[in-house]
């Protein structure tokens, strides 16, 4: 049976309270903002990570910034993206229409549970965590400080 939208939202956002309630947990904040919902996690390799939950009537999608266009050795980046691509579960490397690398999910609606939402934040994090700074320095170079 196919949920309206509204309930899909209401499911999503039901999914990600305990998280938000769980001061061990890095979810800081949860926002509705134009039918969609941004989770925004503390990382360590920089300083937080949105993640925008976007539900249909038949799945929801999961997507998070990873890093701007590289404006070099771009061919390097998108394959590093695309092998670390394969350890992923339910988490995968993508581009967005600006050459944007993106995170992304997305799963059956019907799927949603505060567990499965913790699965799928928890393969972001940690691929924010261990891709970040190397595609980063890749894709722009060493910072100074």
């Amino acid at each position: 049976m196919t949920a309206s939208r509204a309930e899909v939202l209401e499911r999503v956002l039901a999914s990600l309270r305990p998280l938000l309630d769980d001061p061990e947990a890095d979810v800081v904040h949860v926002e509705e903002v134009d039918g969609r919902v941004a989770v925004r996690m503390r990382q360590q390799a920089r300083d937080a990570t949105t993640v925008w939950c976007t539900p249909g009537e038949r799945t929801v999608t999961f997507e998070a910034y990873l890093l701007p266009a590289p404006p070099s050795r771009a061919e390097e980046v998108f394959r590093q993206a695309l092998v670390r691509s394969a350890s992923g579960w339910l988490v995968h490397y993508a581009l967005d229409g600006e050459g944007a690398v993106i995170l992304r999910s997305r799963a059956e609606a019907d799927r949603i549970d505060a567990e499965f939402v913790s699965y799928v934040l928890a393969e972001m994090w940690e691929q924010v965590e261990v891709a970040f700074g190397p595609l980063a320095r890749l894709a722009f170079g060493a910072r100074e400080k």
